[in-house]
């Protein structure tokens, strides 16, 4: 199916037919670098390969509407819990840059002792069940046509279940994932022999499929107290994990370090997070670097999570980051919303163009405090690796709780997680293969009883699942209650443009955020934005967000809710979008024919910001493409204001307008019409008027040519001009 730009992504036709879906690639995609690229007026030195379709930032019309990708691949997290919003949100991820859809949260497949197909386990947040994860790769498939790049799909391969999601995952299509034992053994308690066993076989799996694994380390900056004192630790779990991908056979281009920066403002986190950042350099350099925010450090504010944003990127261009992670505010929100995941994304974006070339014009020092301070975190990963062999290994190291423990090593404060290595979910069911067996499978791990002749195993059965993925058998939802069709049934109206509901996360959840500053303490103010927003009908109201602007003086709020009903779009009149020329195509034009216009506000109206903005360089009006501006003033009389067009032999005569009572606006705009033609003029004289009560046909019902109301910018201005001098022109009247 191939999508249309201005049409819904059809789930209904994602669907059809998904049990005989087959993934058309595999294997990770590294974006391609362009040197010297050429691109609007500008030539970037850091960027990749363009898309053939996206977005670029709001500020990008005033350059000529570029785009220009950044080096790195940019990952966005998607945590709706819903695989058919998941889809949707993917598709718009994709046209802002992203190409590495992370899928995660809400659940975890972490959390699961096996795999389980066909109930509703997987949709809470994670595309556990087969359906799930090929109903989002064959969406991704026809995204990817549509933006015109491959795009990354990613997640776990964890938890007991992980060798048989890691097949599921190379049957599916699936790109990349998180895969460390440590991950299992720190966090979720799984045992330690099970967890490394399972790793191995998962790993051998992701080989297989070509797929790029991204660590678990970084969760101990999350985990631990003071988080820029586990650096060394740090370095230890990459390395642990690393080379025990190596080993099983992992090509190092898709081994990934999850790096992230220790700390965050108003920690001063460039002068603790740097000479980390240098000391992975060093250690690691075999291996792609992939750059996340610390979750531990954010807040509701989208303003600080933003500014941290930056100063990590900042990070990932001083020391090269393959992979940049985007955080949002969800973390500390707990709201997976549409637009935060795309302001993530624009935020990367902004960001590397703003910094393109940047280590063409510094270095980072080769001496002094940064590399003294990055040799001495490499120094502690190696004494710390060193007393991990001492004392007898990796799982006599966890059992005496050297990870995550506060200190900063050889410092130890004696709160590091401790487990055994006899205990844990799974303990026990590791058990030794016997001499005789054989398994008829392919990237199988370990000793496998095979004739010297099958060089694969899975030859014996005319190859398994990977090479005939007709052999897999394909489970759908089996839950009467809780299946994506229920939902369908529920929603699909919202999927058309004729039933309109708000949504941050799933359509038609008809949430919104209210913004309100109220004078008054932090606790008052939250009680008060509650009975607001019940007030203006909102259901489910909660505060998001507070901000104390003074104790006394008054707090900022931020409010969600439902509004508890939908807006039926057929019965709405919509305005047809103001034809709008680019800034180079006006500026010929004057260029070819000087223009002159004169403009003021009549009658007995004084307002004159509105005018101003309209005409002024400053305000990007229409001095700014050339035209000659003549400026009158305020409560100009339109016998003035036609007399000064006739003396300076105008173009246009451009009148403001504000006040309306007794239709006066309308009034004067029939006078101005009637002088020109009193005094000859009008069959040549453009005549344009605005202002926020201006309706455009009523202004033409009066006689001018065009009527600007609220919204109007100096580019529909200047437009609307150079459009209907041309057309005199082409009458012979200019």
């Amino acid at each position: 199916m191939e999508l249309n730009k201005n049409d819904k992504i059809n789930i209904d036709e994602i669907l059809k037919d998904i049990e005989n879906y087959r993934p058309r690639r595999r294997g990770w995609h590294w974006r391609e670098p362009v040197d010297n690229l050429e691109m609007g007026p500008f030539t970037f030195h850091d960027m990749s390969k363009p898309l053939k379709n996206s977005y670029g930032l709001p500020s990008s019309k005033y350059f000529g509407n570029i785009d220009p990708q950044p080096r790195p691949v940019i990952t966005t997290e998607i945590a709706s819990g819903r695989f058919e919003d998941d889809i949707r949100r993917m598709r718009m991820a994709a046209w802002h840059g992203a190409d590495h859809i992370m899928v995660i949260r809400t659940a975890g497949q972490s959390h699961y002792d096996g795999l389980i197909e066909g109930t509703p386990q997987g949709i809470g947040g994670i595309p556990v069940t087969r359906k799930q994860v090929r109903a989002q790769r064959k969406a991704l498939d026809m995204i990817e046509d549509e933006v015109g790049r491959p795009i990354n799909y990613h997640s776990y391969v964890s938890g007991e279940a992980g060798p048989d999601i890691a097949v599921m995952f190379a049957e599916e299509g699936v790109n990349g994932a998180h895969q460390d034992p440590q991950y299992n053994v720190l966090y979720r308690n799984v045992n330690m022999v099970r967890s490394f066993v399972d790793a191995a076989e998962a790993k051998k799996i992701m080989v297989w499929a070509d797929m790029a694994q991204i660590d678990g380390a970084h969760n101990a900056n999350a985990t631990a107290r003071q988080a820029w004192k586990v650096m060394p630790e740090l370095m230890v779990q990459h390395a642990i994990n690393c080379m025990y991908s190596r080993k099983v056979g992992m090509d190092p281009k898709n081994i990934c370090l999850s790096t992230v920066p220790p700390t965050a403002p108003p920690a001063p986190c460039l002068r603790l997070d740097l000479p980390y950042a240098v000391a992975l350099r060093d250690f690691f350099h075999d291996y792609r670097m992939r750059a996340q925010m610390n979750t531990k450090y954010i807040e509701s504010d989208t303003r600080e999570a933003t500014v941290t944003h930056v100063l990590n990127i900042l990070t990932s261009v001083l020391t090269s980051a393959d992979i940049q992670s985007t955080i949002t505010p969800d973390e500390g929100r707990n709201v997976p919303w549409h637009y935060n995941n795309i302001a993530a994304v624009s935020t990367a974006k902004q960001a590397f163009a703003g910094m393109d070339g940047l280590m063409e014009m510094l270095e980072l020092k080769n001496d002094g405090y940064l590399r003294e301070k990055a040799r001495e975190i490499k120094e502690r990963a190696v004494l710390f690796m060193e007393e991990i062999l001492e004392v007898g290994g990796y799982f006599k190291a966890v059992e005496e709780g050297f990870f995550v423990d506060s200190g900063y090593y050889p410092e130890r404060n004696g709160d590091g997680i401790v487990r055994k290595i006899d205990g844990g979910i799974g303990a026990g069911t590791v058990y030794p293969r016997d001499k005789d067996y054989m398994a008829p499978v392919t990237a199988h791990f370990g000793y496998n009883n095979l004739p010297d002749e099958v060089k694969n195993p899975s030859d014996l059965i005319d190859g398994c699942t990977f090479e005939r993925p007709e052999k897999i058998v394909y489970i759908d939802e089996l839950d009467e209650e809780d299946n994506v069709n229920l939902r369908l049934k529920e929603s699909r109206k919202y999927y058309s443009r004729e039933h309109v509901k708000p949504e941050v996360e799933w359509a038609g959840d008809g949430y919104i955020l209210q913004t309100m500053f109220l004078p008054v303490d932090e606790s008052t103010a939250e009680v008060v934005a509650l009975e607001i927003g019940k007030k203006l009908g909102l259901v489910d109201v909660e505060v998001v967000h507070k901000n104390i602007m003074q104790d006394a003086e008054g707090t900022l709020v931020e409010i969600k809710g439902r509004v508890p009903f939908e807006i039926d779009a057929t019965k709405l009149y919509i305005p047809p979008k103001p034809e709008v020329m680019s800034d180079d195509e006006i500026r010929e034009d004057i260029e070819r024919r000087p223009m002159k216009v004169v403009a003021g506000t009549v009658g007995n109206d004084e307002h004159s910001v509105g005018l101003r903005e309209i005409i002024d360089i400053k305000h990007g009006g229409i001095e700014k493409y050339g035209i000659e501006c003549i400026y009158l003033g305020t409560s100009v009389p339109v016998e003035k204001l036609v007399d000064a067009a006739i003396e300076a032999n105008a173009d246009a005569i451009l009148a403001s307008t504000i006040i309306s009572h007794d239709n006066i606006h309308y009034k004067n705009m029939k006078k101005i019409h009637e002088l020109c033609i009193e005094k000859g003029i009008r069959d040549k004289m453009i005549i344009a008027c605005g202002g926020t009560q201006v309706a455009n046909e009523f202004a033409v019902e009066a006689g001018v040519d065009a009527g600007f109301g609220r919204g109007t910018k100096g580019v529909h201005v200047a437009t609307f001009l150079v459009k209907k001098r041309r057309e005199l022109e082409a009458k012979g009247l200019k």
